[in-house]
């Protein structure tokens, strides 16, 4: 896979949702994010994937999910009027102590490539 965007075009929309997980509990929300996290966003329109991961080292307490979407509206259109906050589905609060969600637009300047 290769992905390239140059053009100042108001490109794709990263959605990044980031939580300092309770101890320990880094790997049991991990896991969340492969299934219950993954089916709100996949087959979605405008949705063109999302990947998440854990800190090392001394970030080893933060624990990230992002999403890409094509542009901001498809954003809007699967959260709704509620966009700007987190969705958090049911048990995750107990997983962690502090979130946030942040709207990142890749305008420019970004390159992904994947070993196939």
């Amino acid at each position: 896979m290769h992905m390239t965007q140059n053009a100042m075009d108001g490109g794709m929309i990263l959605r990044l949702f980031t939580v300092q997980v309770k101890e320990g509990r880094a790997d049991e929300l991990l896991a969340k994010f492969a299934t219950t996290s993954a089916d709100v966003v996949q087959h979605e329109p405008g949705n063109t994937g999302y990947f998440y991961g854990k800190g090392i080292s001394q970030d080893d307490g933060t624990v990230i999910f992002a999403s890409l979407w094509e542009d901001m509206e498809a954003v809007k259109q699967r959260f709704g009027e509620n966009w700007r906050e987190s969705f958090i589905p049911e048990g995750y609060d107990q997983l962690f102590h502090d979130y946030s969600v942040s709207h990142i637009q890749l305008n420019s300047g970004w390159h992904i490539q994947f070993e196939d």
